[in-house]
């Protein structure tokens, strides 16, 4: 809800009551995008019960949407928006102690405990029933293609980084998206538009629910679509192969038409823009300046700029040669963890939600698909790598074998534009750079390698 309008009641004391316990707590989740700068303070956003909390023993369910306040951001920036699923009951049972947050101490909440509510299996199912009946609520909307059975019973995922998910009866995954853009998600967008084109490599919406009121756009808050159970990541089957000793070409030859089919299709179900020469030299420039500010950050970079910067000038010399690229709706964070083999053996696309650092707008942009094909290949690279000894001869076995496959379905080598091809995996190199020298420092000799091995390389 806004602040003028929520299901919630007394809205204006219940944030006040419940800051010091979110001043603790929020920082400390996985998916909190502000970790190391001071939270500063907190704006309600909107507040729902979507079971009720103020006037029952509980347990009841919370929703709230937040703005947090924190230093650093630009003047015309706001502050990042996230959604919690609160769960209150008087008194915590000993089996939802990991999910405790804390009691409230005034406030129409006062003595009552605060926990994290998806991890209550009677929240949790009340979230699905939501979406089995759909309609408004408040300032949220639940909306569904096709009938839900009752009775599913939930569990949570701990695998996720920047959401989190349930399953339910092993028959459908709820993504609920944690750090909330204004504007359609690209996670239900795009699986919608595949959908209606008839493309069966990326699992249908079954439901959703967003924001309806006082926002510009609606706000995608979460997705229910069909679990695949018994599949298996890319990235497990990459590095089980390598374990192994056994050649993975086939199965990247066959993810490769996979990803063509799933470009295809996003190609007739939404429209494809010309990227002209204004639009590509920006690229190149873009790119450029990624990598100057990545190299004043890790000062490993350095001695290879000048011949990373030769793959972002080539872009630049054939957009000055008036040479155009097709741009079109793209998944914009695609790696073998983002895909997964069936019990049958076929290839499935999911996670479309892109970069979720970047703002919406930019993940929605058309871009060339030649960008997802560069993901998947920097992600063969990084399976090798992360297995000893190094395999390069493997990885660059299922780099041409996944280009190969890409070719067979689409009619379009991705080898064919080598200038694009080489910038995008550069880009990707360099960021590839930054997060592992922030985030996992051992892992940074893996894009280091490919640092030097594509500076090194000739223009095209």
């Amino acid at each position: 809800m806004s602040e003028t309008a929520s299901t919630a009641r007394a809205p204006v004391a219940l944030l006040p009551s419940l800051v010091p316990l979110l001043h603790e707590w929020l920082p400390r989740q996985r998916w909190f995008a502000g970790k190391g700068r001071p939270v500063t303070g907190f704006t309600l956003v909107s507040a729902t019960e979507l079971l009720p909390v103020v006037d029952s023993a509980g347990p009841g369910l919370l929703h709230l949407l937040v703005r947090v306040q924190q230093p650093g951001l630009a003047p015309s920036a706001q502050a990042d928006c996230y959604q919690l699923l609160l769960g209150v009951r008087a008194t915590l049972p000993p089996a939802l102690a990991h999910a405790l947050i804390g009691r409230v101490p005034d406030g129409p909440l006062a003595g009552r405990t605060v926990y994290e509510g998806l991890r209550d299996p009677r929240l949790a199912s009340l979230l699905l029933e939501r979406l089995r009946t759909p309609g408004p609520m408040g300032p949220l909307r639940f909306s569904r293609t096709v009938a839900i059975p009752e009775g599913l019973a939930p569990r949570v995922l701990d695998a996720e980084q920047s959401n989190s998910s349930l399953v339910y009866g092993d028959a459908y995954i709820l993504k609920v998206f944690r750090r909330i853009w204004s504007g359609a998600n690209p996670d239900l967008e795009l699986p919608l538009a595949l959908a209606r084109a008839g493309c069966s490599r990326v699992p249908a919406p079954v439901a959703w629910y967003e924001t309806v009121n006082n926002h510009p756009e609606a706000s995608t808050l979460g997705v229910l679509q069909p679990y695949l159970r018994g599949s298996q990541d890319g990235w497990q089957l990459a590095l089980d192969a390598l374990a192994a000793g056994r050649d993975f070409t086939d199965e990247a030859r066959a993810l490769g038409r996979t990803t063509a089919e799933v470009h295809t299709a996003l190609a007739e179900a939404l429209p494809t823009v010309a990227l002209g020469r204004p639009q590509t030299e920006n690229l190149a420039i873009q790119m450029t300046r990624r990598l100057d500010a990545a190299a004043q950050a890790v000062p490993a970079l350095l001695p290879y700029v000048p011949g990373l910067r030769t793959a972002f000038d080539a872009v630049g010399k054939l957009a000055a040669e008036d040479v155009t690229w097709r741009a079109q709706r793209v998944h914009g964070d695609l790696h073998l963890g983002q895909t997964l083999r069936t019990e049958d053996g076929d290839w499935s696309v999911i996670d479309f939600e892109g970069e979720p650092a970047k703002p919406l707008a930019e993940r929605r942009r058309p871009q060339p698909p030649v960008r997802d094909v560069a993901g998947i290949l920097r992600s063969f690279d990084y399976a090798a790598r992360s297995f000893r000894p190094w395999n390069a001869d493997w990885a660059e076995r299922c780099r041409d074998a996944y280009c190969t496959g890409y070719a067979e379905a689409s009619g379009t080598d991705p080898r064919e534009t080598p200038a694009l091809l080489r910038a995008y995996e550069t880009d990707k190199a360099v960021y590839e750079v930054l997060y592992e020298a922030r985030h996992r420092p051992d892992w940074l000799p893996v894009p280091m390698a490919a640092i030097r091995r594509l500076a090194a390389q000739p223009t095209p």
